[in-house]
């Protein structure tokens, strides 16, 4: 995956097409990524100790890798990304739409 963690992503297909938020956690071999505030859903908990309240809460769920693109921090618009090494040997993600190095 070219996608990391603190990443600045948009959702391209789906009920929250259109909406931007950070990646909060990558599962690789799932190919699914969670990010912040996208695809909440509501879920029935029980009560686990005497302590904690049992009820409906608002979770955040994974969300396919394939419907999500990155947003370049440069030119501030969805991009794809190339991969190159530079002269001393490390690797970077590159915009390919403005050619500035994506950190």
């Amino acid at each position: 995956m070219r996608i990391k963690v603190k990443d600045k992503v948009i959702v391209l297909s789906g009920k929250d097409k259109g909406k931007v938020g950070n990646i909060l956690k990558v599962f690789t071999k799932q190919d699914k990524v969670l990010v912040e505030k996208i695809n909440i859903v509501k879920k029935s908990v029980k009560a686990t100790n005497k302590e904690e309240n049992g009820g409906i809460i608002e979770k955040e769920m994974p969300i396919k890798a394939s419907k999500i693109m990155l947003v370049c921090s440069k030119c501030n618009n969805p991009t794809r990304i190339k991969k190159d090494i530079l002269s001393d040997g490390k690797k970077v993600r590159i915009c390919k739409k403005c050619g500035e190095i994506i950190i």
